[in-house]
């Protein structure tokens, strides 16, 4: 065999494993062009979306190029959505989905999401994480997580996976082998897990193992270390933890695709080049990696898009997601305290702040969120404020002028998102409660302590969809 038949051979081999993103709204001639030379899948996020509608042209003309090519997508619903970036999510996350706790309604929502990514021309969608949040400081996965109980975790993994793929998408079971017990952001460093292989197997392995049960068509490799299989390398570059737990232990015959690989836990280590190892073919040619290795997950790729499009060949994919069972979850997940309830519903416009945090990188920072908007709609002359950590510290924002001022002789309304994980955001609650025992406290996050006295809804999470929850208990016009 000529060496430019061989190279281009390997090259197709290469591509094939491969999955890149792109930006803007229509396919770059570079990624047609790949497409043509055997790039097997693309994965989408929020800068190539605008509708559902445009992304099912968008896929139909990458698709143009090869009827079977994957196309994937990061959308999990709740505060990391890439469907509705720009609207926020019409349905909850996990963390309400896990509060309500009825497998159905998981499934209900997930099916909703199913036919909406199958209308647009998605085929595999990088959801549900099935990380067990295990440590309530984890900067990365907090509400993403069905909770922290590794049974609920698994249950509604296993709903989670039945329904989006009974819509014809398949799901991807992330981080594994479990992100929800460390403290570091993996978009910036590596985080650690270092418990033993008891404790792993307890806590953190049970969503997984469900997972595969239910017949998951892909896991994704979380970019953490995992001393008790392998000390040296994360778990997206150990054959121990892919291979020997996953694999043989767990028994996972499926897809394994890895977290974004430019992420700082592999980069800040290996480079972009060794975290991929780019250009696979010198990878092969120089004795790094066996060609057969390349070719047996070249093989995986093409069973698994076969599988894809004969589920398109099969038929449309039912009626579009709008049949509200987004909202309805959203409505089951917010909570009360009891000085909430007698506090409500609100009858004059109120001062709505909010109190921002700086969120992780899997949250889109274009992705709105709230009680303010829907609070304005159901109440006229509703005002807010928008206030963030560093404002304060710097003393440029302060609560007396820019939220206690303003609300003098209105209700107060207080949004938190995740307080008890940031001191500034805490302090500031305290502070506005003191002088407005009043003021009705809305968190959005993971629930902190909570006191009797204490006038408090929680949402579970900060989508559109619970948002709206949130402003309707206020309003009295829906009751959880």
């Amino acid at each position: 065999m000529s060496s430019s038949k061989y190279s281009s051979e390997l090259r197709r081999l290469a591509l094939s494993v491969l999955q890149p993103g792109f930006v803007g709204t229509e396919a770059p001639d570079w990624i047609l062009r790949d497409i043509g030379d055997g790039l097997a899948s693309v994965v989408l996020f929020s800068r190539n979306i605008v509708s559902t509608e445009q992304v099912a042209r968008l896929t139909a003309r990458l698709r143009a190029e090869n009827p079977d090519l994957i196309v994937a997508i990061d959308e999990e619903a709740g505060d990391v959505t890439r469907i509705e970036s720009a609207t926020g999510s019409s349905r909850p996350g996990n963390f309400a989905l896990g509060t309500v706790d009825d497998a159905e309604l998981t499934e209900a929502v997930a099916a909703d999401l199913g036919r909406q990514l199958r209308t647009a021309g998605v085929s595999l969608d990088y959801a549900p994480s099935a990380d067990v949040n295990s440590n309530p400081d984890n900067p990365i996965i907090g509400v993403r997580s069905f909770g922290s109980d590794p049974e609920v975790v698994a249950r509604h993994t296993t709903a989670w996976i039945r329904g989006l793929q009974s819509s014809g998408v398949a799901a991807c079971a992330k981080h594994f082998p479990g992100h929800g017990d460390v403290a570091v952001d993996s978009h910036h460093d590596l985080p650690a897990y270092p418990a033993g292989l008891d404790e792993i197997a307890a806590q953190a392995l049970p969503p997984f193992r469900a997972a595969v049960a239910a017949g998951v068509r892909a896991v994704m490799s979380g970019h953490l270390l995992v001393p008790a299989y392998d000390p040296d390398l994360p778990a997206t570059l150990s054959r121990r933890i892919l291979h020997g737990l996953l694999r043989e232990e767990l028994g996972f015959d499926g897809l394994v695709v890895s977290d974004a690989i430019e992420m700082g836990a592999v980069t800040r280590r290996y480079g972009i080049d060794g975290a991929t190892v780019k250009a696979l073919t010198a990878a092969v040619t120089g004795g790094e990696l066996p060609e057969e290795r390349l070719a047996e997950a070249a093989g995986r790729v093409r069973e698994f898009a076969r599988w894809s499009a004969g589920l398109r060949a099969a038929g449309a994919a039912g009626d579009a997601a709008g049949d509200g069972i987004g909202h309805v979850a959203a409505r089951r997940a917010v909570r009360l305290t009891g000085a909430a309830r007698a506090a409500l519903p609100l009858t004059a416009a109120p001062h709505v702040v909010e109190l921002a945090p700086v969120t992780n990188m899997a949250i889109g920072k274009e992705t709105p969120w709230g009680v303010a908007e829907p609070l304005r709609e159901r109440l006229p002359g509703t005002t807010s404020v928008r206030v963030r950590g560093q404002e304060l510290e710097e003393g440029t924002v302060a609560l007396e002028s820019c939220a206690l001022e303003p609300a003098v002789g209105r209700p107060l309304v207080i949004v938190a998102r995740d307080a008890a994980r940031h001191t500034w955001m805490s302090r500031a609650v305290t502070g506005l409660t003191a002088a407005r025992p009043d003021a009705i406290v809305v968190e959005m996050g993971l629930p902190g302590t909570t006191t009797v006295a204490a006038a408090q809804i929680f949402t579970h999470g900060a989508s559109a969809a619970s948002g709206v929850a949130a402003a309707e208990v206020l309003t009295a016009a829906s009751a959880p």
